[in-house]
């Protein structure tokens, strides 16, 4: 068996040697050094700008048990998923690939709603003025992506941000503000179809840095709608009004989805923890005299012990929790490994419930969230975790 040696390095590398590095690599069995291309989609940036990375492709470990949870089912945002595009295309009038034509068809609408916001702020003069801005913040813009994106040449990826970008707005402009009367706009019209654009929002494959769309609205809203901020515009189509402080920063959608739950913990429970080495399950700790309480606390995460008591939030279930929680916990691993509180919540949870009593126990308790987890005899998936194992569903 052959063994490769391969150098330590005793000092930083010059960026000329990132780029050999990252250009070529050795196939052992030619003994040759092979040209990597640098246009294929899918390759690390590495080293990585620690401070404007955020956003990333969710790992195979992860995305295997449920693919469908990370992928665009409409609305394609950004480069993670610029290339489906290309395959939509190819399949061009094969009305049984329904997800292709779906991306085809938002593509179309985001060039309708680039025309309707013109319209919106008095013509091309401001659209030219979001190029710019774009294409001065393009590497700052390429740098937030955990993979690389140099292959999409500089034009098409400025044209691409500026689009959805403006669709982005447009549409939560259209869907905080519809009436009750058909516009001829089939998002608006079909709330299946805006249902799913909004959860496609908060996708983590699927997201825009949100640097650059407060760059480029915080001018243009308040000109729009009086007294009134693109980040008060954004929380309140998600909903999140009063549940993030004032000063709260978030680099994306998903990030922001995150925080509202991060921001129920007490701030002394934010910082890092040990993992769960044993506990008991709902029934064995009813068994021993514990008591449980369903606090009424939406987005909560804070579970505490009080006098003999579990005080434990109720998680309302609905249609889009298991794909919202995925996705946090995928940006947890990736970007919060080591403050990973959503994961953290739900690996409680797999410990409280690990049998058909322990689900009747809580949902007499009124903890009625607890149908949907089920226990470690169920259907369940392991994804890696830097201190161990832990289970998802």
């Amino acid at each position: 068996m052959a063994f490769l040696k391969l150098p330590l390095l005793r000092e930083p590398l010059g960026s000329e040697d990132k780029i050999e590095i990252m250009d070529r690599m050795l196939d052992p069995e030619l003994g040759t050094i092979q040209k990597l291309n640098k246009q294929a989609p899918g390759m690390w940036l590495f080293p990585r700008n620690q401070e404007h990375c955020c956003i990333y492709r969710v790992p195979n470990s992860i995305r295997r048990v449920n693919p469908e949870a990370y992928t665009p089912q409409l609305l394609i945002l950004g480069p993670l998923h610029h290339s489906s595009k290309s395959h939509a295309l190819k399949s061009l009038g094969d009305i049984t690939d329904s997800k292709s034509m779906g991306y085809l068809n938002m593509e179309e609408h985001k060039k309708i709603y680039l025309a309707e916001f013109a319209r919106r702020v008095e013509g091309e003069k401001t659209i030219d003025g979001f190029r710019r801005i774009v294409e001065e913040d393009e590497e700052m813009i390429r740098a937030s992506y955990s993979e690389s994106t140099a292959w999409i040449e500089s034009a098409m990826f400025v044209d691409m941000i500026l689009h959805d970008s403006v669709f982005v707005l447009e549409f939560i402009l259209r869907s905080s503000y519809e009436g009750w009367e058909k516009t001829g706009d089939p998002l608006m019209d079909e709330p299946c179809l805006e249902h799913t654009v909004k959860e496609d929002l908060i996708l983590l494959e699927n997201q825009l840095p949100y640097f650059i769309l407060e760059k480029l609205f915080d001018p243009i809203v308040p000109t729009l709608i009086p007294n009134q901020t693109f980040r008060e515009l954004v929380i309140t189509h998600f909903d999140f009004q009063g549940k993030i402080g004032d000063n709260s920063k978030f680099r994306h959608f998903t990030d922001l989805v995150r925080l509202v739950r991060v921001e129920t913990l007490p701030r002394l429970a934010r910082g890092k923890c040990n993992p769960i080495e044993h506990m008991y399950n709902a029934d064995k700790l009813d068994s021993g005299g514990v008591k449980f309480e369903a606090v009424d606390e939406e987005f909560s995460l804070y579970v505490r012990f009080e006098n003999g008591c579990l005080k434990m939030p109720c998680l309302r279930v609905d249609d889009e929790v298991e794909m919202k929680l995925r996705n946090v916990m995928a940006l947890e691993q990736c970007h919060y490994p080591f403050n990973a509180h959503v994961c953290n919540y739900v690996i409680f949870l797999d410990y409280l419930i690990d049998t058909d009593k322990d689900v009747d126990l809580l949902v007499e308790k009124e903890l009625d969230w607890a149908t949907r987890f089920g226990g470690r005899d169920g259907e369940q998936a392991r994804i890696g975790h830097p201190r161990g194992w832990f289970l998802l569903f």
